[in-house]
């Protein structure tokens, strides 16, 4: 029995009824009390506030037994839009997702700059784009989540992006004087566990998110909610040194994870042996598909590192499920029984190992979902994924 102000009473009944919604994708009143032990009385008040609120849509279904057509509420997924931005060394993704994540527009905008102020205008300029263009809609743009490659507090202060050498930037403040529209910023592996956990794995309240692309980042979903350490700079899990006097790396020490077992890693090695400077996953995969020695040497390499790592973190947080985001992996032949067969140890617990089925898109799409999460003021979220669409580039 919750007990307390009734105002506060109010919110979070008004949350678990939604949650239930979204949840269930279509639900009627009766199996919303029955699932949330809310009365009947509380329910219709709630539902008549949200229907009247636009945010829940109701649905009479065919019914051909004798009785009343019973009548199912759904969230309104068109009442509003939440704006994901992934801000990357080199291009800044955004991607427009209505009330339920499905993405309804991309844009990718290359940059050559570095420069706080040129970077801040260019997100200013695109996200009053976006507020313009998309009006159809009662609530308009209900958030935006900017992933930031780098140290974000708790107080969502950039502390540090290694590749664009800002060091204690307050984004967040600088957008919000300028665009009069929520503004969230969160670590880049973080909204990539978020989007494995909102999108497929629902059953879990314990999730770790490995992302391998430009160095290795962690993201951690404990008991549905981000695990962030002390000052909020928790899963920088690439410089945990593997190879003690190792390869040096940016961050001051040696043999980080990173420079063994991420993308870049690879990248850094066959462009520079191979004097190709603009190297692709294409042309990896061209190399894979002739059997080249080399490159697969070097895969099979960076899964005896990954492992190593991998065996760590499990020992580590005891996780449920454990997601593996790299384009590499999914390109590499038997990639993950060569990790599994690899995490021997009779210790090293967890139930499932994955590589995402998202892929590069999950830190953009983690960020639409924490947005709507925050709109709705749900715990957790239960989406359904769908393939994004319509991305321009330029």
């Amino acid at each position: 029995m919750i007990t307390g102000d009734a105002a506060y009473i109010k919110k979070i009944n008004r949350s678990l009824i939604i949650k239930e919604i979204v949840k269930a994708g279509m639900i009627s009143r009766a199996d919303i009390s029955k699932v949330t032990d809310l009365t009947r009385a509380t329910i219709s008040a709630q539902v008549a506030d949200l229907l009247d609120e636009g945010l829940i849509i109701e649905t009479q279904l065919e019914h051909f037994s004798v009785g009343r057509k019973p009548i199912m509420l759904s969230l309104n997924s068109h009442a509003g839009y939440a704006l994901g931005i992934d801000l990357d060394y080199g291009q800044i993704s955004f991607t427009l997702s209505d009330l339920l994540g499905h993405p309804v527009t991309s844009t990718i905008i290359k940059i050559n700059t570095t420069d706080y102020a040129e970077i801040l205008h260019i997100l200013v300029e695109q996200i009053k784009k976006y507020k313009a263009e998309y009006t159809d809609s009662h609530y308009g743009i209900v958030g935006i989540v900017i992933a930031i490659h780098g140290l974000v507090g708790k107080d969502e202060v950039v502390h540090f992006v290694p590749r664009l050498g800002w060091e204690d930037i307050h984004l967040k403040t600088d957008l919000e004087n300028e665009i009069d529209i929520d503004v969230y910023l969160e670590n880049n592996a973080n909204l990539s566990s978020f989007a494995e956990r909102v999108f497929f794995h629902h059953e879990t309240d314990n999730l770790l998110c490995a992302t391998l692309y430009s160095g290795i980042g962690m993201g951690m979903m404990m008991k549905n909610d981000f695990f962030r350490g002390h000052d909020g700079f928790a899963g920088e899990i690439g410089h945990m040194i593997v190879v003690p006097e190792g390869r040096p790396c940016n961050c001051g020490n040696k043999g980080c994870w990173e420079k063994y077992a991420s993308e870049s890693s690879i990248f850094e090695y066959l462009s520079e042996k191979r004097q190709m400077k603009n190297l692709s996953y294409e042309d990896i995969q061209k190399w894979l598909d002739e059997g080249d020695q080399e490159v697969h040497e070097q895969l099979e390499q960076l899964l005896y590192y990954l492992s190593v790592g991998l065996n760590n973190m499990i020992n580590i947080y005891n996780p449920d499920v454990l997601v593996l985001d790299s384009e590499l992996l999914r390109m590499y032949p038997d990639a993950l029984d060569k990790i599994k067969r690899n995490l021997h140890s009779s210790i090293s617990h967890y139930r499932e190992l994955s590589i995402s089925s998202i892929g590069k898109k999950s830190c953009v799409l983690g960020a639409c979902a924490l947005a709507i999460k925050h709109f709705l003021g749900v715990p957790m979220l239960n989406l359904p994924f769908e393939q994004q669409e319509n991305e321009t580039v330029s």
